[in-house]
């Protein structure tokens, strides 16, 4: 009798157990919190992206095309588990293209690890599991209006239905993937610049502007209009002067860095590390691949009293190069301007108490137009200092506040001293402290 009681009591003990852990682990998935002990905090959203989760009003469908095996996986999973927590209007789902080809064609997926956002009408693609790239798609979903991104032509610029190495017809596809619309301009056929345009883009002209064609840009930029302008050296499209009254010279030359350059490149192919911290470089530390670029200089004494500030610049060691030709150029004191030189810059006009610079007109100037073309446009730091610009032109200042984490692991990328480095360290030093090792423990071994 003794023994069927001690059975049922701790039958009891352990049925009463079970029942407090289950009670404890509803309510811990319904209340309980989250901590992040990764070593870059790779589970914390920013605070930008808490407050953009907390104001979603409406529902937004989340569609990952990968599989568990897939490089991206993890990353989306991790991160989006994290967004879905914090909204249950955030709804997530994981498909193998290869198991539904018709979802996959249905959302004209191309890569493996796409996420697609999806929102009433709307629809986003983003290729990077990061939280950068998945709020931002998550402000650009649940916007009832795409912003109109203008691409003028008629003077030689780069084309964005052209799919050649020097075309733009994959900034195109970002751009439409980033919930924007493109637009193809020309002051030929249309008499005036459309005010519906977000942003007007002038990339890489070769042919001079008409009067009429000057007018019409110096308008729009008057009355409010915000252009991308990236001009190559060595090119007479008539820009000088257009720009010339907001107090912008573009001088001739090309610009030369014996520090800040590809390893083992053409010295004329810049690979920027020094940016200033404006909303458009805030915190930004991937090098720009800017091949063949020219300067920008500033005269605070312009007709339309606007600012100037530079957002990347070459290093000390660079200079304005005019003569090309040696083969290897080198820095004439008296001819040459030497660096640092800026190679990109904002303009825009002087703030007011009453009119904050946010709702006036600017311009972002780039002295190079081939950073965005198909060849480089893959560059990781070209890709995310164009779209930084164009969201700034935007007036989407949601999207260019916010910075990713620093990973974990960052890859390396040597200049041209800091790879003469490693190679005299790896492929020699080594190899003698090895050998001098060696004859050492060999004599020491002889003599005994």
């Amino acid at each position: 009798m003794v023994v069927n009681r001690l059975r049922v009591n701790s039958l009891l003990g352990v049925l009463l157990l079970i029942g407090i852990l289950c009670m404890i682990n509803i309510l811990a998935i319904r209340h309980g919190g989250r901590w992040d002990l990764s070593e870059a905090q790779r589970f914390s959203l920013a605070p930008q992206t808490l407050r953009v989760i907390g104001e979603l009003q409406q529902k937004v469908m989340i569609t990952v095309f990968t599989h568990d095996r897939s490089p991206g996986f993890r990353s989306y999973r991790d991160l989006l588990e994290t967004y879905a927590h914090g909204n249950s209007l955030i709804h997530t789902a994981f498909v193998d293209p290869e198991q539904r080809p018709g979802l996959a064609k249905k959302f004209n997926i191309s890569r493996l690890d796409t996420a697609v956002f999806e929102s009433g009408t709307q629809v986003i693609h983003v290729t990077k599991p990061t939280e950068v790239e998945l709020t931002n798609a998550l402000i650009r979903v649940t916007q009832e209006t795409k912003k109109v991104i203008g691409f003028l032509e008629g003077h030689g610029e780069r084309e964005v239905e052209d799919r050649e190495r020097n075309g733009y017809s994959r900034v195109k596809e970002l751009l439409l993937e980033q919930g924007y619309e493109v637009e193809r301009l020309s002051l030929q056929e249309a008499s005036d610049i459309p005010d519906h345009l977000a942003v007007l883009v002038i990339a890489g002209p070769r042919y001079a502007f008409s009067s009429k064609e000057h007018e019409r840009v110096t308008q729009f930029l008057q009355t409010n209009g915000r252009a991308l302008i990236l001009i190559d050296p060595e090119t007479t499209s008539g820009l000088e002067s257009l720009l010339a009254p907001w107090g912008l010279m573009l001088d001739a030359g090309i610009v030369v860095d014996e520090q800040d350059r590809l390893a083992q490149g053409s010295p004329t192919a810049l690979l920027v590390r020094t940016f200033t911290d404006h909303d458009i470089t805030h915190n930004f530390d991937v090098p720009v691949m800017l091949p063949v670029s020219r300067h920008l200089t500033f005269h605070k004494n312009n007709e339309r009293n606007w600012d100037f500030m530079s957002l990347a610049q070459t290093s000390i060691k660079s200079w304005v190069e005019t003569d090309f030709s040696d083969k290897a150029p080198v820095l004439n004191v008296d001819q040459d301007t030497a660096g640092p030189l800026i190679l990109a810059a904002v303009l825009e006009p002087q703030a007011s108490k009453v009119t904050p610079k946010i709702a006036g007109p600017a311009m972002v100037v780039i002295g190079n137009s081939s950073f965005a073309s198909n060849t480089y446009i893959k560059f990781p730091g070209n890709t995310d200092f164009l779209f930084n610009a164009i969201a700034w032109l935007a007036r989407e200042q949601k999207l260019v506040s916010l910075t990713a984490k620093d990973p974990a692991l960052r890859p390396f990328l040597p200049n041209p001293t800091q790879e003469h480095t490693l190679l005299a360290i790896q492929v020699f030093s080594v190899p003698v402290l090895l050998l001098l090792l060696g004859l050492t423990i060999w004599r020491r071994r002889r003599h005994r």
